[in-house]
């Protein structure tokens, strides 16, 4: 049997392993991203508050512990399912909750079964495939800016300095309703997934990207990602969750 069938038919996201990190960067005085890492249950997520409104902590936060309480099962649709259920939840509770003034989150959420795996979205959170070095963007930002390019209006390469580039078109808890969008996928055994906040793509070049997170050893590859943020100013909250085969590291 091959490592790639061994974890196919492994439950949840055994087989894998992760890094994450997050730092509040050099000019902000609160870290408004969260992370979720549980290997053990095949899910991982990035939940970036939203800086224009009231208490993005408070937003980022609640989808943090959403997920960490969410029970999964070996069922990659089952799961998908209840991860929907959680954002959508939190999504209820913040935009029915307004004391305080409107609170909002993007999130990236990732569900792996076997060498399976489920993106959810809403918001310019990312998911990335990294594959012998290679950048591939999985996930598509719910921007402004991301409209301009699909209408033509700006070419992909001039979006990330746009003016607008901090528009988000979907958040948790900005409306009543959401619609999270859904990307699926299979993971070779030497690909690696990043699930990361703008405020790593938003400041650093995607080859950039690629070359860190394609670094040896996984956590030095979090570290690295996590400084080449800062080198690029560190503007923002910065947030990156790594994620590979254990095969990788055999």
């Amino acid at each position: 049997m091959s490592a790639a069938d061994a974890r196919a038919g492994a439950p949840r996201g055994a087989g894998f392993r992760s890094a994450a990190r997050s730092d509040v960067g050099k000019v902000r005085k609160l870290n408004e991203d969260a992370y979720v890492a549980r290997p053990e249950a095949g899910l991982w997520a990035v939940a970036d508050g939203m800086g224009g409104l009231s208490r993005g902590d408070r937003a980022s936060g609640a989808l943090k512990s959403e997920l960490e309480a969410v029970s999964l099962d070996d069922d990659l649709e089952t799961s998908v399912a209840k991860v929907r259920s959680a954002i959508g939840s939190v999504n209820e509770e913040l935009a029915g909750t307004r004391a305080g003034g409107p609170s909002g989150s993007t999130v990236v959420a990732m569900i792996v079964r076997g060498d399976r795996f489920a993106c959810l979205w809403a918001g310019d959170s990312r998911l990335y495939r990294c594959a012998a070095g290679d950048l591939e963007r999985i996930s598509r930002d719910h921007s402004l800016v991301e409209e301009l390019v699909a209408s033509g209006a700006i070419k992909p390469e001039a979006a990330r300095h746009h003016p607008l580039s901090n528009r988000i078109t979907r958040a948790v808890g900005t409306a009543r309703s959401l619609d999270l969008d859904r990307v699926d996928g299979r993971i070779g055994p030497r690909d690696r997934l990043l699930l990361c906040s703008d405020g790593l793509h938003g400041f650093v070049d995607a080859d950039v990207i690629g070359e860190r997170a394609a670094r040896a050893d996984i956590d030095t590859a979090a570290d690295e990602l996590i400084e080449a943020a800062l080198d690029a100013g560190g503007r923002d909250n910065v947030t990156v969750v790594l994620v590979a085969p254990v095969e990788e590291h055999a």
